[in-house]
């Protein structure tokens, strides 16, 4: 095992060049052994929890999800708000900023951003969480390709980009988190459930929050600055990725919904509810077997 990390860390540095050394002694950022080996467990319980979950009882979790909710809530905001506090003091510029320019905030946005590294591991409970209640429908292609490659791009970042331009994604994303596990976290509780209004104008909040990322990282590839050219290409690519996958979930969801409920009123009535409860729907065909239709379960 030290033999194959001394050898990703060899590619590592012939591809992308010496590691920031700021990081060195961090949590999960020695090597990339463990990152890996977690994104590889997720992706096996992606596939075989389905299976396993096929002849059992479907998990309430109401409780534990109203407090996961609340955490990542707490810990999105607490994320945003050094974020912002963090750029403002080290007067970064929007344009561009490097990673080397503004001191002790830089070492600021850089301990928010280990965090923001850290919660993408704590966040695969999200989908831990659908396939032990039996929500197979919600884990989509889309799900996981978010979940599996947000913890994997941000390790590399932490080590190379760990600050300046690489903060402005990881801002506005924490601020759509408040959004989303407050609803995720309201929604477990059925009495809240018929004043959630808002599940639409998150995924159009993810979408701008997209499209603000590519203008932005642009603004560092027509004005550069001392940082990486590759990472602000990579990150225009990635961005794009998530604009086509949200683009077909909103469609999917709202668009062909919204149809749906003009032609068979009463089938939505019945079952539109279900599908409305963590603020996922079917943006691509479900990973897994097709689970046959069950009896709603009353918390």
């Amino acid at each position: 095992m030290e033999h194959f990390d001394a050898s990703l860390s060899t590619y590592f540095r012939a591809l992308l060049g010496p590691r920031d050394n700021r990081v060195k002694g961090w949590f999960l950022l020695d090597n990339y052994i463990p990152t890996l080996i977690c994104s590889i467990v997720y992706l096996l319980v992606v596939w075989l929890g389905p299976k396993y979950m096929k002849n059992r009882q479907a998990f309430s979790f109401r409780g534990i999800l109203v407090l996961y909710n609340l955490g990542l809530t707490l810990l999105s905001l607490y994320m945003f708000c050094e974020l912002v506090t963090g750029v403002w003091e080290g007067r970064y510029n929007f344009f561009c900023q490097g990673t080397r320019s503004a001191g002790e905030s830089d070492m600021k946005i850089i301990h928010v951003l280990w965090w923001y590294y850290f919660s993408k591991l704590i966040e695969f409970m999200d989908t831990f969480f659908f396939i032990l209640r039996k929500n197979n429908h919600q884990v989509t292609v889309l799900h996981v390709y978010h979940h599996a490659s947000m913890l994997n791009i941000w390790w590399f970042v932490m080590n190379w980009v760990p600050c300046g331009h690489s903060y402005f994604g990881a801002t506005l994303n924490s601020f759509i988190h408040v959004l989303m596990y407050s609803y995720y976290g309201l929604s477990s509780v059925p009495s809240m459930r018929p004043y959630l209004w808002w599940k639409k104008y998150i995924t159009q909040g993810q979408l701008l929050q997209f499209v603000l990322t590519i203008i932005q990282t642009s603004c560092g590839v027509i004005w550069p600055c001392s940082f990486p050219l590759g990472w602000l290409y990579f990150q225009i690519g990635y961005m794009i990725s998530l604009i086509v996958l949200f683009t077909n979930f909103y469609i999917q969801t709202y668009n062909k919904k919204g149809t749906s409920r003009r032609r068979e009123p009463l089938k939505d009535h019945q079952n539109g509810a279900v599908a409305a409860v963590n603020g996922h729907a079917d943006s691509f065909s479900p990973l897994g077997n097709h689970v046959k239709p069950r009896k709603q379960r009353k918390d």
